[in-house]
């Protein structure tokens, strides 16, 4: 049972994909920032604590789950914590809306999800963030974000 609904869901997913990714034809700038979120999306994956090379010092997000913005050092807290706790085995995103002006970009998109905790149960999470970055000596760091898993799908 458990099989089918990770399957239903990387089918939906990769239907949404393809129907949001290519319905927008995205400028040069556009596709330098989104493959920023998706490289940092990949080294989060292989080593949460990793992904904090992508914060700039100034960061403050907001998760659904949070009481109020968090800073990169609350940041650094929580991936410590859920990295223990378990490991994502992939994920999809799909861009919905790009804005870049200069240094500084938003980007809006949805996420998929799978987290398998350490007795090996995967878990499916879809959600959506928009991410806040300034580009620093030719690297998009995030500045800011706000999203999270949406418990109402």
């Amino acid at each position: 049972m458990k099989f089918s609904k990770i399957f239903l869901a990387i089918f939906i997913a990769l239907f949404l994909f393809n129907a949001n990714s290519f319905a927008q034809d995205w400028s040069n700038e556009q596709k330098e920032v989104w493959a920023g979120v998706e490289k940092y999306w990949e080294v989060n994956q292989n080593n949460p604590l990793d992904f904090l090379q992508y914060f700039d010092e100034s960061y403050l997000g907001w998760s659904y789950e949070n009481e109020h913005p968090s800073t990169k050092n609350d940041a650094a807290k929580s991936f410590g914590y859920w990295s223990k706790k378990g490991k994502e085995q992939y994920h999809i995103l799909t861009p919905s809306r790009i804005w870049v002006n200069g240094d500084f970009a938003f980007v809006h998109y949805y996420f998929t999800q799978v987290m398998e905790n350490s007795e090996g149960t995967p878990r499916t999470e879809r959600g959506r963030w928009t991410d806040i970055l300034m580009k620093k000596n030719g690297k998009w760091m995030l500045v800011g974000d706000h999203g999270g898993e949406r418990k109402n799908n």
